[in-house]
């Protein structure tokens, strides 16, 4: 690995695990996702949950969790559907630090970009770690490890 996948990937991390919090805690801080068409359009934009996965396969691939989707539950709280809120994969072709994130050309000829979040992505990324707090530690390892399409049990 070159130095500069390590810069732009410990980056990637950092801003996934909110280690950029101007309070030094990690939850006031976190990722968001934002992709742009070829011709500079954005065309999806998402809070990313707190985990990641690289593949190293002679492609560069990595496995993230968009926070899409969500509603109040009945008697309070906020709720994921396990199956929307489900594992996608960017297919990098290059990356490079820019700023305060890393912009990514896909394979696909889209741009993704990882940056801090604000606003509501940040507001969407608290909702998750509220809703992750419920969870089991077995159901908390199994949505870490990113390697199921589906969810199958509690919030299905």
């Amino acid at each position: 690995m070159t130095a500069t996948q390590q810069q732009w990937r410990q980056r990637f991390a950092d801003l996934i695990a909110g280690n950029h919090s101007a309070t030094g805690d990690p939850v006031d801080a976190g990722a968001r996702l934002v992709v742009s068409g070829p011709d500079g359009t954005e065309v999806f934009r998402a809070a990313l949950a707190r985990h990641y996965r690289f593949e190293d396969d002679g492609d560069q691939v990595i496995w993230i969790r968009p926070l899409v989707g969500g509603q109040d539950a009945e008697g309070g709280g906020y709720l994921f559907n396990l199956n929307l809120a489900r594992r996608r994969s960017l297919s990098v072709a290059s990356a490079d630090l820019v700023d305060d994130g890393v912009e990514m050309e896909l394979t696909t000829g889209q741009k993704a970009r990882i940056e801090p979040a604000d606003g509501p992505e940040l507001e969407q990324l608290n909702r998750w770690d509220d809703f992750t707090n419920r969870l089991t530690p077995e159901e908390d390892a199994a949505l870490e490890r990113l390697d199921a399409d589906s969810w199958h049990g509690r919030y299905a």
